[in-house]
């Protein structure tokens, strides 16, 4: 099919952007064909009037687990139990996975064209990827790690990671991975703010520097990158002393820190989502422990104290919103930007180009998609109102383009005891 989208107010992605009139998008396939003035004459497009609304790239969520819905838990689950339940049999198996590629739609529906999956169900997400490519499902472009790596006792072990009881184990893991055909690796390094079970130790190492050292070079040596879910300095300088290549969520930064993020070209995935609630909700709506709310604070100050840091050193950050987490759901994306914005003080443009172009260069699919461009993928949302100026423009998708194909008025169901808790934190 051939489109020709006019009419609209362009947002393209980069770094610099400011609103673009007087131009039309074509698109032919899965791509951007051309960007033409609006009086050039049009032979066999389908035309699009947008009537004004911004036009921009999809967005991009670097940071998902495409099993968890996000819903407010009154007392912490035992997650291996019921992962290990959810794929005991055929049929729960087809469930969950009903589920998971039901989850996947919604953050497409809600202006996502790419995840990036760091924890999930078995081989789900890169089932789900595949299908999505060939046209069986409906979704974003998935890049897929499936199960992550942990420890036992660590973080997420038996749910969404495995848990690697040696060296040996890990580099194995690895290597299944690779006949997984994952995109990525994950690594489960320190603890996480449920984990903890005193005050102020949320990001406790779990993982042996040993063990991190051998998954990345054997990962490495397969042609993957390596994430890692880390929440204390230690964890941080363990990841990027032994060739982690991105830090997923991150901690309060020195010196040292920065000096191996730049020596070693890492990169940091800033989630401010999963933490605000514990940080910032009062326990009775949480239901968090004293212990849980103390260290969501420890977390939630060290990844903007990190984010900062990054910033103004020129390292490159990305964003993930940890979707799963309780109160965070798969068609919320949009609020980790506006956070983004609201507790690091970026600017709405610095947001909407680290959701975008950023993204898709440090995962790697820069030249694939991340900005409105001739050759790239046809990869858009259109909105009412102007992101540059609030981006809370991005609650309300009108449209979504994902490779080409054209989705008028996407609706998601909301949670609407979520979105009157979250909400609260929407003022400038």
């Amino acid at each position: 099919m051939k489109y020709a989208y006019k009419n609209g107010k362009i947002l393209n992605g980069t770094k610099d952007m400011q609103v673009q009139t007087g131009l039309i998008i074509l698109t032919e396939g899965e791509k951007i064909a051309a960007i033409v003035p609006e009086e050039t004459r049009l032979s066999g497009y389908t035309e699009i009037d947008l009537q004004g609304k911004y036009i921009m790239p999809g967005l991009i969520n670097m940071h998902v687990h495409l099993a968890g819905n996000g819903k407010p838990q009154k007392k912490q689950r035992d997650n291996a139990k019921l992962v290990k339940t959810l794929m005991s049999n055929r049929i729960s198996r087809a469930i969950a996975y009903r589920m998971v590629a039901g989850f996947a739609k919604d953050e497409l529906l809600s202006g996502v064209t790419t995840i990036r999956t760091v924890g999930g169900l078995g081989t789900f997400d890169t089932r789900l990827r595949d299908e999505i490519k060939a046209g069986k499902k409906t979704g974003p472009r998935i890049l897929a790690a499936n199960e992550g790596i942990s420890v036992p006792g660590g973080h997420m072990a038996g749910s969404v990671a495995i848990a690697a009881e040696s060296i040996d184990a890990a580099v194995a893991h690895v290597d299944e991975a690779k006949r997984e055909n994952v995109n990525l690796i994950k690594l489960m390094i320190t603890g996480g703010v449920l984990d903890a079970k005193e005050k102020g130790v949320p990001g406790e190492l779990k993982m042996a520097p040993e063990m991190v050292k051998a998954v990345c070079n054997r990962a490495h040596a397969l042609g993957y990158q390596v994430a890692a879910h880390v929440e204390s300095p230690q964890g941080v300088r363990v990841a990027l002393e032994n060739g982690v290549d991105s830090i997923e969520h991150g901690a309060k930064m020195d010196d040292d820190m920065i000096r191996l993020f730049k020596e070693k070209n890492a990169f940091l995935c800033t989630t401010l989502s999963p933490a605000l609630p514990y940080a910032l909700f009062d326990r009775s709506i949480t239901n968090a422990t004293e212990v849980e709310q103390f260290n969501g604070n420890v977390v939630f100050e060290g990844i903007i104290d990190c984010a900062k840091k990054a910033i103004a050193n020129d390292i490159p950050v990305v964003l993930g919103n940890d979707v799963g987490c309780p109160w965070i759901t798969q068609y919320d994306f949009w609020r980790e930007l506006f956070y983004f914005h609201k507790y690091v003080g970026v600017s709405n443009a610095f947001a909407l180009y680290t959701a975008t172009a950023r993204a898709a260069e440090m995962a790697g699919i820069g030249a694939e998609t991340g900005t409105i461009e001739p050759g790239k993928s046809a990869d858009l949302i259109v909105t009412a109102e102007n992101p540059l100026e609030d981006l809370r423009a991005l609650r309300k998708v009108e449209m979504v383009v994902t490779q080409g194909r054209k989705i008028d008025h996407p609706q998601v169901k909301i949670n609407p005891v979520v979105a009157a808790e979250l909400d609260q934190f929407l003022v400038e």
